[in-house]
Order: C-alpha cells, then sequence, then structure tokens
C-alpha cells in the first residue's frame, strides 16, 4: 500500500507529537549510535524481507533526510514560502547505493548535521514565520518541520531497534 503525501504526513505528525520534538530530536543520534554499537556488519546490513531495508540503509537514510532537513530549514528562514522540492528516497537509496556505503560515516554526518541543525533551531525568534511550500504537501513551517522530524526519527528509530533484536543471533 502506498501512502499519499498526506497520509504520511499525518502518520509522522502522530509520531512526532507523543513527545516534546526538540527532546526526539535532540537524543536520536546517541539512539542511533546505541542501536548499532556492537552489531555485527551482517546484522545491520541484512535486509528483513524483499524491497525493505536493512538498518544500515535506514541509518544512511537517516543521514541523507537531515542534509534536506539542514537545507529546507535554511531556506525557509532565509527566503520564507520558498518552494520546497520533495525527494524520491528510494530513488536517492538505490542511486547512491546505500548498503555500500560507510555506516560509521553516515552516523557521523547525522550526528554533525543534526546538532548544526538543532543549534540553529535554538536561534530562531519566530519559527512560524520560516516557511516554505512543499510541492507535495503544502505550507510547512519550521515549527511543523521539527514535529515532521521528530515522528520521522521515531518512525526509524522503532523499525531499528525491533530489526536489530530480531536479527541478533
Amino acid at each position: 500500500m502506498t501512502e499519499t503525501p498526506q497520509q504520511y504526513q499525518t502518520r509522522i505528525l502522530a509520531l512526532g507529537d507523543r513527545g516534546d520534538p526538540l527532546t526526539v530530536l535532540s537524543s536520536t543520534a546517541e539512539r542511533l549510535r546505541a542501536a548499532t554499537r556492537g552489531r555485527p556488519a551482517d546484522v545491520l546490513s541484512r535486509r528483513p524481507a524483499p524491497g525493505r531495508w536493512s538498518v544500515h540503509e535506514i541509518v544512511v537514510h537517516l543521514a541523507d533526510a537531515e542534509v534536506v532537513f539542514a537545507y529546507r530549514l535554511r531556506m525557509m528562514i532565509a527566503a520564507p514560502g520558498v518552494r520546497l522540492q520533495a525527494f524520491d528516497q528510494d530513488g536517492w537509496a538505490n542511486s547512491m547505493q546505500y548498503g555500500r556505503l560507510d555506516l560509521a560515516g553516515a552516523l557521523d554526518r547525522f550526528d554533525t548535521l543534526r546538532r548544526s541543525n538543532l543549534e540553529l533551531i535554538a536561534n530562531l525568534k519566530a519559527p512560524e514565520q520560516a516557511f516554505g511550500l512543499h510541492a507535495e504537501r503544502g505550507r510547512e513551517d519550521a515549527a511543523l518541520l521539527l514535529r515532521l522530524y521528530a515522528g520521522h526519527d521515531l518512525n526509524h528509530l522503532t523499525r531499528i531497534e525491533a530489526m536489530v533484536a530480531e536479527l541478533s543471533p
């Protein structure tokens, strides 16, 4: 079943609204490191089913999603009302061969970008004034973006932690 952009947003916001988005966003890097620390590469690179991402691929996806978050947030601040391009996550995963990229490097990229984004967010005086027009979902301001990324983190963290538990010997 394929979700529409609106269904996806509703599902992800339901996760992101379970707690304080900044708390979630601040804790994700360490949760990723804890979930992957000391795990054999074959466990982290094992796909749970055909067409499903491995833990390794999800971590690389999160690092790339943080690049997108960084860009969108900065564009929204610098040019309120900017058009925000959607991206095809499966296209990125396939064309950039996520399974072949370095897992430790992806974790480091994610952590560095996330800290930078959180610093920028902490200095925003009016998050509702920083907004963009997403190509598929419409108007999104910085406050909504935080909730979306918190939900996105929780969606993937829950999956990663379950997969590690299932796939570990």
